[in-house]
């Protein structure tokens, strides 16, 4: 069901938080980000937005989205801009020029004056500098004229089955209403598992797979009969052809386990946090990555395929991912989970067409 409320997307990348506001709803006009690949992706599965590859710090891609949105009102920004600045600034220096992107969003609610916004970013943002960067962030917006909350958001809770934690400031400006966050739907009893998610896709024993081919098997779960809603063809579920060596070492890793599981002297090359970690089929997937090798499947010795990462992440079968292999991961691994956007979006709707005062 379509609203007349339209959104833009910054610092697009493939889409995640988009595809969820687009599912409850809105209009998606304009993704932007500097990465081509995702944003083929972005175009390929945003019925008719268009795709600006252009820096955000420039005053030119403002007047491009306006061009784009022509008469259309903007009623919603949503944003994931990069925050690494202000780890190197630090709050006196909150105008610095490494925050031009952070800053460019700022200046994109000033001059649109939307009816709400969302930016996201990583949960250690709220505690940066003793959370002087946060208190920044609200203090600008308020200035503005946006009542405005933050709060960590665990995908787990609206049916990601993947613990991802998301900071998520929500503006709603002050003649409209007040910032209210969804409620969660799922508690850790019944968070969504990675079984839960991708049981029923090929185990590609035979073979590494394609970037089509077909389903082996009717749909277990509830969640994966939504992920495959009226999808034929699998997409992106193309494997990878590790070295004997790395089959042999995550063979020794039981599942849920990682790089402390093998005896002396195995997987010596890898001995971080996340190294040959194995993901707990009975749980939800620890953070999806952008590929680095470090995540295994729970039960096959290779690392999950795009689509099953996709899965984890709560993208629909239907959404198709462009570019390279590697491309694709990365942009699965960068991604806001479509099921936590539709929440936010849904949110939002309610506060911003008077249903949710």
């Amino acid at each position: 069901m379509k609203n007349n409320f339209n959104a833009i997307d910054l610092f697009a990348g493939c889409g995640g938080l988009s595809k969820g506001f687009m599912d409850a709803g809105f209009n998606i006009i304009v993704g932007v980000d500097n990465d081509q690949a995702a944003l083929d992706t972005f175009v390929k599965n945003h019925d008719g937005a268009v795709a600006v590859k252009a820096d955000l710090s420039l005053q030119e891609t403002f007047d491009k989205i306006k061009e784009i949105a022509g008469e259309r009102q903007i009623d919603v920004i949503i944003a994931g801009p990069p925050c690494q600045g202000f780890s190197l600034t630090g709050p006196r220096n909150f105008d610095d020029e490494r925050n031009k992107l952070y800053l460019a969003v700022i200046e994109m609610v000033k001059q649109y004056k939307p009816k709400a916004f969302i930016i996201e970013n990583v949960p250690g943002m709220a505690t940066l500098y003793k959370g002087q960067i946060k208190d920044e962030i609200l203090k600008r917006f308020k200035k503005m004229g946006y009542n405005i909350d933050c709060k960590i958001l665990c995908a787990a809770d609206y049916g990601v089955p993947q613990i991802r934690k998301r900071l998520i400031f929500m503006g709603i400006r002050e003649d409209i209403g007040e910032p209210k966050f969804p409620e969660a739907m799922f508690t850790p009893e019944t968070y969504r598992t990675c079984r839960d998610a991708i049981s029923d896709l090929p185990d590609l024993k035979n073979g590494i797979g394609s970037d089509e081919s077909e389903y082996s098997q009717e749909p277990i779960t509830e969640y994966q009969k939504l992920m495959r809603g009226n999808c034929t063809v699998l997409h992106n579920h193309l494997g990878t052809n590790h070295t004997q060596m790395v089959k042999d070492t995550i063979a020794l890793v039981p599942e849920g386990g990682n790089y402390k599981d093998l005896p002396p002297g195995w997987g010596e090359s890898r001995k971080f946090h996340m190294a040959w970690t194995r993901l707990n089929g009975n749980a939800p997937a620890r953070t999806v990555d952008t590929g680095h090798r470090n995540l295994f499947h729970y039960e096959y010795n290779r690392i999950p395929t795009v689509r099953e990462s996709a899965r984890m992440q709560s993208f629909p079968d239907d959404f198709i991912f462009m570019g390279t292999k590697t491309q694709q991961s990365r942009q699965v691994g960068n991604a806001v989970p479509p099921l936590l956007g539709q929440a936010l979006g849904e949110s939002i709707l309610k506060i911003i067409s008077g249903d949710g005062k």
